[in-house]
């Protein structure tokens, strides 16, 4: 993707917010209450034309004892509100003490959403075999992010993190809240480092849950960590494999069987009957369709390896997954832009040295949001400084490869006094609903104080 300059005001530079109205709350079905406020398309041009930010309140339980409001930030970046609306229950502990608030950010929803007029691309074999099918798909994506820059109207160029955290800033003095008190997970962590640089001290407490790393200027070593942590959940794969009886590979080593299936499928691609007599299914495609992260899909995955060396690879011939909301990836690729092609497969090499069973494939899921977009302002990754900063609490679990631990424990050492949880566990630690992690959470949020040194969570039970 070409790289634009970063927004011309300065990359950690913050603007003062404009008075903001208080929002006028209404009942909006479900148990919530909804309103909006205006901020500036472009927070760097104040005087310009003005969008909508739609909320969404959750009230606390007990109005009289509440403890204020908490913003939250489940990730995407996508819609809020929906989910909020949705999935009232991994927020009812929250509701013990705050009124929780929840935001559809820019373009998303009740803020002035943004109707790309045609679907982002969505590839089924998203590691690129070659230079001409990346080509191919970055043309499409090309066309799409075109097209959605025109019907973005004055949020064309103006979708990244630094545009947001001033929308919280926003949202924050509407609320009446002296202090930020912040819930962010998965992408929710950028918009929370964002804040963060720019409004240090503008926070009160905020929890950070699987953060995704924004302050390594360049791919390689960001994307080296995700490589190192999926070629250990292969590697949690095949001890699984070894100590259970049901697994179809139980007897021989796991591994050796995977390096097989890949090389073979390298070579000459292996026919996958179940999808037609004349598919063949190669080892790029087995590389985007194989899934080491998550336990509950490796019976499955050992009886498609078993079969796959016996010489039908239908099980990888089954796509799944869908395509990402469509802006969801115009925002990512403000936030974190990213490679062409050819310094892509430079990666790859590299990665393939040290993860050369399947972390290697780490390079390609940025490469299929951010492949042709058109250029765009960015608030590209940085090292941090947040003179300041209240002691703020980040965990990360320690098998995943979406948003790694050494994401989460280099945040933490460039945040002041902040503090790192280890945890057992995968993606969205609170949100998933580990019972350790929750404790420290909400111990922390409504007391101010953190774990103890030297605590950790181990697996959830």
């Amino acid at each position: 993707m070409n790289i634009v300059a970063s927004l011309v005001i300065g990359a950690v530079t913050a603007v003062a917010p404009v008075t903001t109205t208080p929002p006028s709350w209404q009942d909006c079905g479900d148990g919530l209450q909804c309103a909006q406020i205006q901020v500036p398309a472009d927070w760097a041009r104040r005087s310009g034309p003005k969008v909508t930010i739609g909320l969404a309140k959750l009230p606390a339980q007990n109005q009289a004892g509440k403890k204020g409001v908490l913003l939250v930030n489940t990730g995407g970046p996508g819609e809020q509100i929906t989910l909020l609306r949705q999935g009232q229950k991994y927020f009812k502990d929250l509701t013990q003490w705050f009124d929780v608030v929840i935001f559809d950010p820019r373009g998303f929803g009740k803020s002035n959403a943004i109707n790309c007029p045609i679907p982002a691309p969505f590839a089924t074999e998203w590691v690129f075999p070659t230079k001409p099918a990346y080509d191919a798909y970055a043309a499409k994506n090309r066309t799409f992010g075109e097209a959605c820059a025109k019907e973005a109207g004055p949020l064309s160029g103006n979708l990244n993190s630094w545009q947001i955290a001033h929308d919280m800033e926003a949202i924050r003095e509407a609320l009446g809240q002296a202090r930020l008190t912040y819930l962010g997970n998965s992408h929710g962590t950028v918009l929370g480092q964002a804040y963060a640089e720019l409004f240090p001290r503008k926070v009160g407490r905020m929890y950070l849950d699987s953060v995704w790393d924004h302050t390594t200027p360049g791919p390689r070593e960001w994307l080296r960590r995700r490589a190192q942590a999926l070629e250990a959940n292969a590697e949690r794969f095949a001890t699984w494999c070894k100590n259970t009886t049901t697994c179809a590979l139980h007897g021989k080593d796991p591994l050796a069987v995977w390096d097989e299936v890949m090389d073979k499928a390298r070579r000459e691609p292996i026919p996958a009957p179940e999808a037609g007599p004349e598919v063949r299914i190669s080892d790029t495609q087995i590389a985007s369709r194989t899934n080491f992260t998550y336990e509950a899909t490796w019976e499955r995955l050992a009886a498609g390896l078993a079969r796959a060396q016996a010489g039908d690879a239908s099980f990888f011939a089954k796509v799944e997954g869908a395509p990402d909301p469509s802006l969801s990836r115009v925002i990512l690729c403000a936030d974190l832009p990213y490679p062409d092609y050819d310094k892509l497969k430079k990666l790859e090499s590299a990665l393939r040295r040290d993860t050369p069973r399947i972390g290697w494939r780490m390079v390609w899921p940025m490469a299929n949001h951010c492949a042709g977009l058109p250029p765009t302002r960015t608030y590209p990754p940085h090292p941090i400084k947040a003179p300041g900063l209240p002691p703020v609490l980040i965990a990360n679990g320690d098998h995943d490869d979406n948003s790694p631990a050494a994401d989460g424990r280099r945040l933490a050492a460039q945040l002041p006094r902040a503090h790192y949880l280890k945890a057992v566990g995968g993606h969205a630690l609170y949100f998933t609903g580990h019972p350790c992690v929750r404790e420290h959470v909400h111990r922390y949020l409504t007391t101010g104080k953190m774990p103890p040194r030297g605590a950790s969570c181990g697996p959830a039970k």
